[in-house]
């Protein structure tokens, strides 16, 4: 018989999971249906998007919408880890992008919807449109035996969480107990992943100094549009795929840019990703957005 914690590092959350991506884990277990959770993370959707990266911007989103509450178990929560909507200098526009990727989201079947934002939420007006539409940037609950925490590293222009939201951190952590399992939503990666194409924060060593305190503690975020693992330490972050388009391997390119857009293969790379327990059996996967034909049945529904 395997304790919580074993169940929880065994979905990644205590980084035993990493190296071959989290759809690999799964092991027969005696628990409790009562601990049983499941919570989805999706990740930088862009809405309000227009380009040759994705001339299906319109349509990605709703199909997330629609392919998470095809899955066959319900998510405890959503979790939504920034960039919900595309960088606009107009803040009239970027509030009614807000509103508007709002009113999609709401249309997930889940009793709990979070959300960070990402620099393209808000690193220009330092995170007021989104808090004025999803609430605080930062925050922290607890669910069947597991805290979770939300730092905001981007509406800080420079990528900092900062000396406050560390020493908020800190005291957060302090009031829990040391055997809790502790999960970690971010936008950007903690760690310095490729500074070179922003892929870092600033103070990241300063906050993986504070989770590193924590025995049994996992990073998931967004940012860098495509599933990666990586340690610092004991502490596994996992990046998420995009909704909107894949970005190349760090470093692979001279230059950050979205990977072409394949007309034959709509959708690839584009997906999300779910950490569930049932009948048993406990396992992490990261989930296509779509096949490639239902994107083009929504496409032309969405054209008429």
């Amino acid at each position: 018989m395997r304790g919580r914690r074993e169940f929880l590092q065994l979905l990644g959350v205590g980084g035993a999971v990493f190296a071959s991506g989290l759809g690999a884990a799964c092991e027969r277990m005696v628990r409790k249906p009562a601990d049983d959770f499941y919570f989805v993370q999706l990740s930088d959707t862009h809405w309000g998007y227009k380009g040759p990266a994705n001339p299906d911007s319109e349509v990605t989103l709703p199909l997330a919408v629609e392919r998470v509450n095809a899955l066959p178990r319900r998510p405890d929560f959503v979790v939504f880890t920034g960039d919900l909507t595309h960088t606009t200098d107009d803040g009239a526009e970027r509030r009614a992008r807000m509103a508007r990727f709002q009113q999609l989201a709401a249309g997930i079947r889940a009793p709990v919807l979070r959300f960070i934002p990402g620099e393209h939420d808000a690193s220009l007006d330092h995170g007021q449109a989104f808090e004025e539409r999803f609430g605080p940037t930062r925050w922290s609950f607890d669910h069947k035996g597991v805290h979770f925490v939300a730092l905001d590293n981007v509406s800080d222009p420079e990528g900092a969480v900062g000396e406050a939201q560390r020493d908020w951190l800190h005291k957060d952590l302090k009031a829990v107990g040391g055997d809790v399992p502790v999960v970690v939503f971010t936008h950007r990666p903690l760690f310095d992943l490729y500074p070179q194409w922003d892929w870092a924060t600033k103070d990241g060593a300063q906050v993986v100094e504070v989770l590193s305190q924590r025995r049994n503690l996992t990073v998931f975020y967004g940012h860098i549009h495509q599933e990666n693992h990586h340690l610092t330490g004991h502490i596994a972050h996992h990046a998420a795929r995009s909704l909107i388009f894949p970005l190349p391997p760090p470093g692979s390119q001279p230059k950050r840019a979205p990977v072409p857009w394949d007309p034959q293969l709509p959708g690839r790379g584009l997906g999300f990703r779910g950490l569930t327990e049932r009948d048993g059996l406990a396992s992490a996967e990261e989930i296509p957005l779509s096949p490639q034909e239902r994107i083009a049945a929504a496409r032309a529904e969405a054209q008429r």
